[in-house]
Order: C-alpha cells, then structure tokens, then sequence
C-alpha cells in the first residue's frame, strides 16, 4: 500500500470510529474479516479474543460503542506493511494499535487490536 493510500485510509478508518456510526465503521472490512482482540475477552467473554464475520463483530463493536460512549481516536503513526497498515492511536485504554491485513477486495480481511496491559 503506498503511503497516499494509506493515509486516506486511516482517516477515513478513524473518522467513522469517532463518528460512532457502525455501518460506515463496517464498510471498511470484508464480509467474513477476523478480528482478534483483548477488549474480546473483557467485554463479552469470548475466552478466544476472536471473532469472525460482520454480523458477529458489529454486535460486538455496538456494545462496545454503547459502553464507551465518548470513545474517541486520536491517530498518532500509519505503518505500512505489505498487504497491511499498522495505526498507532491514542484510544480509550492510552496507546493502541491496529494491525488490518487487506484481502484481495482491498478492504480488511484481518484485524489485530493491541493494547497497554491493564495494571493489576
């Protein structure tokens, strides 16, 4: 992905974030995408952290919306990798990544959230 790309992206990936619509969140990933996620564990108890289809996470994201209702992105890094981009953003949990690997629609076939470990 070349760095124009990349950059349109992001923005467009973080804008729908903070605009809290889930369908315009959604459109950025295939049908059948993965997600693999801490949050997954913590918010529906998924022991995995692992979810498949948009159905499956949209439901997932909606509660996450709903539970943080200020939620909100600030993008500080775009990392390009081949056939993937990783943002680096301050979130709800401090510094977080997103690693997206695009499949052959050019949207997300695959998505890794990484996050600060919570402090016990």
């Amino acid at each position: 992905m070349d760095k124009n790309a990349a950059e349109q992206f992001a923005y467009e990936w973080i804008a729908a974030w903070n605009s809290h619509d889930l369908t315009q969140i959604l459109s950025h990933y295939d049908d059948d995408f993965e997600m693999t996620s801490p949050l997954i564990v913590k918010l529906i108890g998924e022991p995995s952290g692992k979810l498949k289809g948009k159905k499956v996470i949209g439901d997932y994201w909606a509660k996450g919306l709903e539970k943080y209702p200020s939620l909100h992105f600030k993008l500080q890094h775009i990392l390009c990798g081949a056939g993937s981009l990783t943002l680096i953003y301050d979130g709800i949990s401090g510094i977080s990544a997103e690693v997206l690997h695009f499949g052959p629609s050019g949207k997300v076939c695959r998505s890794y959230a990484h996050y600060l470990p919570d402090e016990d």
